[in-house]
This record gives C-alpha cells, structure tokens and sequence, in this order.
C-alpha cells in the first residue's frame, strides 16, 4: 500500500511546527524533544493521536501509518543506547579505512593476485575467440567471392 504524501499546504503546516525538523512530500523528521516527549506520554498510556494533537499535529494529515510507525520507532528508540538522536550522522555505513595486519594484508594480496589471474584468463579466452570468429568469418567471404567468380 503506497503511503500518503503531503501536499504543498501540509508540508508549510508541518513546517510550522516546533517538533518538526524536516519535511518533505514523502517524509517527516521529528526533533529528538518531541521523540522522547511523544515516548513518555505513550508509556503512561496517553494514545498517540491525543499526544499528536497536543502537540500540534494533525493526525488526519499524518494518516495511520505514520502514527503506527511513529509509535513503533519511539518503542525501538528508547531501548537503544543512542536513546531518539538520529543515529545516521555517527554511523554511516561501512568504515572508509581499515588497518590490516601483516597477515591480512598477505591474503587481502594473494586474492588480488588469484582474481587478477583469472581475469587475464578470460580475457585471453575472449581475444582468442574473437579473432577465431573473424577468421572464420574471412573465411566465410573468401568462399562467397570463389563460388560468385567461378559462376561468372
């Protein structure tokens, strides 16, 4: 099911809000206030739309499933140790440099050298054929131009 997206109106609405950092057609970031705020009201049993509204949200415009994700990310959020702050900006992804040790870096090279072996392998297997098919296809030719010459 293809999610809602807001309308100009409702994004400069959203935009108006002290608890949103970000809008887009598609998307809305809440600040980290407004997450732990949104986590303490729902866990003494205050239900989420209640909590948008006084808040100053519309939970019209933000549909079902923004308020079912936003409940079900506060949930995950509070058991982790980084608590609501937006965890992209400390961990993105895969480090860019990594230290090898001395065996490490033997095998990280072995491999290169086996994966550059079988590379130069397939390369001498696609020359190879490729100048057997133009062989085959001046062979081919030669034929053609035998059989038109002698018919003549």
């Amino acid at each position: 099911m293809e999610q809602k997206r807001f309308t100009l109106d409702e994004q400069s609405e959203l935009r108006a809000n002290l608890y949103v950092e970000r809008v887009s057609e598609t998307t809305i970031t809440y600040t980290t206030e407004f997450k732990e705020r949104f986590a303490l009201e729902y866990a003494t049993g205050k239900p989420p739309s209640v909590i948008l509204r006084e808040h100053g949200f519309d939970p019209a415009i933000l549909g079902k499933d923004r308020k079912d994700g936003l409940v079900k990310r506060t949930k995950k959020y509070s058991h982790r140790p980084g608590g609501f702050s937006d965890a992209r900006k400390e961990s993105s992804g895969r480090p860019r440099v990594k230290e090898l040790t001395d065996a490490e870096k033997i095998q990280w090279l072995e491999h290169q050298v086996r994966y550059l072996k079988q590379e130069n392998e397939f390369l001498k297997k696609i020359r190879f054929l490729d100048r057997q098919a133009e062989w085959e296809c001046k062979v081919k030719q030669e034929r053609m131009k035998s059989i038109e010459s002698s018919k003549k």
